[in-house]
This record gives C-alpha cells, structure tokens and sequence, in this order.
C-alpha cells in the first residue's frame, strides 16, 4: 500500500472506532498532536487516548473531502464531529461538528504521526454546559 491508502485505511479504523486496528496502523513511537497543539507519544498512550475519546464520543466520525500526498506526507481536509455522551446517552443536543484537516506522517509500519487541525470550541461549548447542570 503507498502512503494514502494506508492513511485512507486509518480513517476507516477510526470511523469504526476500532482501537485494536488503529493500533495495529501506528508506529511503536507513533506521535499524536491534538488541535491546541499537545502532543501525545507511544503505542499505550495512543490505546489510552482513543479508547477514552470513544468512550467521550461514542459516534466520532471523521468525513474526508479532499486528499493530498507529497512522499510519505499526506494532508486531508473535512470534517469532524460526534456526539458527546452523557451519562451514556446520546443526545443530540449535544452533537458537533467542525471543519478540520489532519496531516499524517507515514513511517515504516504505518502512520507514525497523526496531527489534527481543527477548533473543537463546540466540543468545549457542550462540556462545559454538562458540567454547569
């Protein structure tokens, strides 16, 4: 697989919400950086984080519009978004939506960093008014 199918395939493991198969796509020393710019390094960390973001967002999805690939740097832009679960529940007032684009560094093995470019104000928004009820 050249670097945009192996992209492409990531994104249809986190559509799935398949932690074991995005793990099984990353880099031992796979770097993540979120949209404020924190980053997050190593194969347990990676496990960690996506298993509680789904457990956040039960229906995260992720919606590519367009693609670009210069070597082993693959650039996409679209969309993100979900629902944020409350005590379980999804309701769809708390249901968001941004525009956002990820740039994806792919190593050996698979991806070895995954960069996310997007405000996740709305996310924000929807918490911070759960935790005011």
């Amino acid at each position: 697989m050249d670097a945009l199918e192996i992209v492409s395939a990531f994104v249809d493991r986190i559509n799935a919400h398949d932690v074991d198969g995005i793990c099984e796509m990353i880099e031992d020393e796979h770097v993540f950086t979120d949209g404020l710019g924190h980053s997050v390094t190593g194969m347990e960390a990676m496990r960690a984080g996506w298993e509680a973001y789904f457990a956040m967002v039960p229906d995260y999805w992720i919606k590519i519009d367009r693609r670009f690939q210069d070597g082993r740097i693959v650039a996409l832009f679209g969309k993100a978004g979900g629902t944020l679960a409350s005590d379980g529940d999804l309701d769809m007032e708390n249901r968001w939506q941004v525009p956002a684009a990820w740039q994806a560094t792919v190593g050996e093995k698979g991806i070895a960093a995954w960069q996310v470019f997007a405000d996740n104000e709305p996310l924000r928004q929807i918490m911070s008014r759960l935790t005011e009820e």
